[in-house]
């Protein structure tokens, strides 16, 4: 079965300057795309011939303002992948607030802007791909991370809503939803993924949901995986 070619496609890539937005774009930039990189810190990984600029995908009119960019730098949009996201673990009052609306906003609401802001290109084309870094915490709720599955409940819905709208567009909608992976991520309560914690070890790499990404989006267009939960062989099958 012959799959996609990637090469000369232009992708704009969210939370792209660590962990597993930044091998999603190292990745891709390997299969010829040309990405377009955005974090809160501007950093472009050292690949040739990206664009990269500090956004807040909290913020329609930053993440807009970039897909414009965007566009007009190489001319099209043909992949999103909504990928920035911040988590926080501990007993749901033990979170500060903040926390809980950064959470909520950064993973949901950054989503949602992030596909508002690239839509408008994606739908220049014949085909596109949305890819959104969810979560098998947006699957089933998990305890110490009632805040985080919230948002990522949030954001699964909403992009099993865009596949329903977009199919007939000929946009591919799918959610990434990975359990654990050793990326300095979910802090607190000596819960999450410190460097240095001895729980990083049997955890996926940021590299696994790369290799999971290419090949979604390598697939051929006449169908569309909607859907991919994995986890490492050290935790349990929740639920």
């Amino acid at each position: 079965m012959p799959k996609q070619d990637l090469n000369g496609k232009v992708a704009l890539i969210t939370g792209a300057n660590s962990g597993i937005g930044r091998a999603i774009a190292e990745r891709l930039s390997t299969n010829g795309v040309k990405v377009a990189l955005a974090a809160r810190t501007a950093d472009n990984l050292g690949i040739e011939d990206s664009l990269s600029r500090s956004v807040d995908v909290r913020d329609l009119t930053d993440v807009e303002a970039f897909a414009h960019e965007t566009a007009e730098r190489f001319g099209r949009i043909d992949i999103l992948v909504a990928n920035a996201g911040v988590g926080h673990m501990g007993e749901f009052l033990g979170v500060p607030a903040q926390r809980v609306q950064e959470m909520i906003e950064t993973n949901f609401a950054g989503t949602v802007n992030a596909v508002r802001a690239a839509l408008p290109h994606l739908l220049k084309n014949d085909t596109g791909d949305i890819l959104a870094v969810a979560s098998e915490a947006g699957r089933r709720g998990l305890p110490y991370e009632a805040a985080y599955s919230a948002s990522k409940f949030g954001q699964v819905g909403f992009i099993k809503a865009m596949d329903h709208e977009l199919r007939s567009k000929g946009i591919r909608a799918t959610n990434l939803c990975p359990g654990g992976v050793a990326t300095n991520f979910a802090v607190g309560e000596g819960r999450g993924r410190e460097e240095g914690s001895p729980v990083l070890d049997a955890m996926m790499q940021a590299e696994d949901i790369a290799d999971l990404a290419e090949f979604v989006l390598t697939r051929p267009a006449r169908y569309r995986i909607l859907e991919v939960a994995l986890r490492s062989m050290s935790e349990s099958s929740w639920g």
